[in-house]
């Protein structure tokens, strides 16, 4: 009988450490997960939030943009550079609009200030808009205003003088950008200069209007006009001829002012690419087509 409850009680406490054994184990699975979680954010924090840049730019900054786009991704690569490219002045609007924009490069003074807080009616914010962040506008670039000729010149336009001379006689078709576009508003200064009658030329037929200087360029580059008056770097970009270059007298300086906007939602991110466009990489490409770098 003693060996029987001997027996009884070796079993029942073999029962009870196998229950003990098997009530112990799950609660080590929760110690093992929440170690790793508890790893998972650390790992998260060591790398770089993506950041969408926004970047508005004068369309004849497309080629020189894109390629500095492909060497900035090594500079910073967590920042994504999303441009739009048009007309300075449909920039502005679209800014003024409301559209989402981290930088802003205008192909001309007149449109950054129109959106420079910093300036009264007289300084050219009639509207008393305040986009631009202090501090932060540059004159990035100059370029030249060209008067390029399609593949063999078959008009044989050599100069602004021939030209003139061409529109007055009527024997010519000029392309030009429009009167709210930067590349337009030089050539009027030209008009100005050789005292022509825009309104005159366009009555009689001899002008030809693009919205933005990519338009004009294509016109020329497609020999639908005899001429065209456009940036120097788009004719380099186009692989167009220039016959002559414009003057500071006959139109001024062609100067690019850039800005961070006050309406970024990256200031840091949109600072440093533009301080990265005023460094020897980038300014390496703009030299390349033609642009001089100012900063």
């Amino acid at each position: 009988m003693k060996k029987i409850l001997a027996l009884l009680l070796c079993l029942a406490m073999v029962f009870c450490l196998f229950g003990c054994g098997q009530s112990e184990a799950p609660a080590q699975e929760p110690v093992e997960e929440s170690a790793q979680e508890a790893e998972a954010p650390a790992q998260e924090s060591t790398q770089e939030e993506s950041v969408e840049l926004i970047v508005f730019a004068a369309a004849s900054m497309t080629e020189t943009l894109n390629e500095i786009a492909g060497m900035y991704k090594e500079a910073a690569p967590n920042v994504e550079l999303v441009f739009n490219f048009d007309s300075s002045g449909t920039l502005q609007t679209q800014i003024e609009e409301g559209a989402d924009c981290d930088l802003f490069i205008s192909a001309a003074p007149k449109q950054m200030n129109a959106l420079d807080g910093s300036l009264d009616a007289e300084g050219g914010n009639a509207d008393g808009q305040d986009y631009v962040l202090q501090g932060t506008r540059i004159d990035l670039l100059e370029n030249k205003v060209a008067l390029a000729v399609p593949e063999g010149n078959p008009a044989g336009i050599e100069s602004y003088d021939d030209m003139v001379a061409g529109l007055q006689g009527g024997s010519i078709l000029l392309a030009m950008g429009n009167s709210d576009v930067p590349v337009g508003q030089y050539t009027q200064k030209i008009f100005a200069y050789y005292d022509l009658s825009e309104e005159e030329l366009a009555a009689a037929g001899v002008i030809s209007y693009g919205s933005n200087v990519k338009e004009v360029t294509t016109q020329v580059s497609e020999a639908a006009v005899d001429c065209g008056i456009i940036y120097g770097t788009d004719a380099y970009s186009a692989g167009l001829t220039v016959v002559d270059t414009a003057t500071a007298e006959m139109c001024g300086q062609v100067i690019y002012p850039a800005a961070v906007l006050n309406i970024t939602r990256h200031e840091a991110e949109a600072r440093a690419f533009l301080e990265y466009l005023t460094g020897a990489e980038a300014s390496a490409v703009f030299e390349s087509v033609g642009f001089s770098p100012l900063s």
